[in-house]
């Protein structure tokens, strides 16, 4: 593993317990180490609880409904990726030689699941404070930049059917594997014309959302292909 303390110059915190930085860096590949799935499942809450209430105090006329776009953007899986890169999370991750070799480093859904479990780990040791500084610092150009973000997966899947007569989406659970207090859920995502698609999250809400984008970019190449 790379050297912590350089890791801790970054996220503003020195850690008076580091076996929580060292857990919230661990993928649930390395048998027999805490992992960073309860970590994420925290971090994820504390993440949102502070996200909504700076949207809140930030943007005293916008409506709920545009509050949701917002916060579903600021809070998905792709924006949690893109911070952990500017913070080089990936250099400090444990995983298993297999998981390596697949690519996890690489992978926006463990690069996300990682900067949850690392709000999570600043939260235990840091307290709520500690965890909103850090976010504020990363979070802050995007809250400004959210009042164009564009609609969530789900919702721009349905009007996109809605619009060509295919009627409402429909999701399905698949499967749920993992423990308990770690689900792994699959839903299939499909439309009337038979198109479809699955995604995989640590929510059905996520997997939903999973399953909405990645029809959608199926259905973008389907007509890129069509129109070329």
């Amino acid at each position: 593993m790379a050297d912590l303390k350089t890791l801790e110059v970054v996220l503003g915190h020195q850690f008076a317990d580091a076996a929580l930085l060292r857990q919230a860096l661990t993928h649930p590949s390395v048998s027999g180490d805490a992992h960073y799935q309860r970590l994420e499942f925290l971090g994820d809450r504390i993440l949102g609880a502070i996200i909504a209430t700076q949207l809140y105090r930030r943007f005293p006329d916008m409506n709920e409904g545009d509050l949701a776009l917002r916060y579903n953007a600021l809070v998905r899986k792709e924006t949690l990726a893109t911070i952990a890169k500017r913070i080089d999370l990936a250099t400090y991750m444990v995983m298993s030689g297999g998981e390596e070799d697949s690519g996890g480093r690489a992978k926006p859904a463990i690069l996300a699941d990682v900067c949850e479990a690392i709000i999570g780990a600043l939260y235990l040791d840091g307290g709520i404070d500690m965890a909103r500084t850090f976010v504020l610092r990363y979070w802050d150009d995007l809250l400004e930049a959210a009042l164009t973000t564009e609609k969530d997966p789900k919702t721009t899947l349905q009007e996109w059917a809605q619009a060509r007569g295919f009627g409402t989406p429909r999701y399905k659970e698949v499967e749920c594997t993992g423990p308990s207090h770690a689900p792994r859920f699959t839903i299939r995502v499909s439309l009337q014309n038979g198109q479809g698609a699955q995604g995989i999250a640590g929510s059905k809400r996520g997997a939903e959302q999973d399953a909405a984008r990645t029809l959608l970019s199926e259905i973008d190449l389907l007509e890129k292909s069509d129109n070329a």
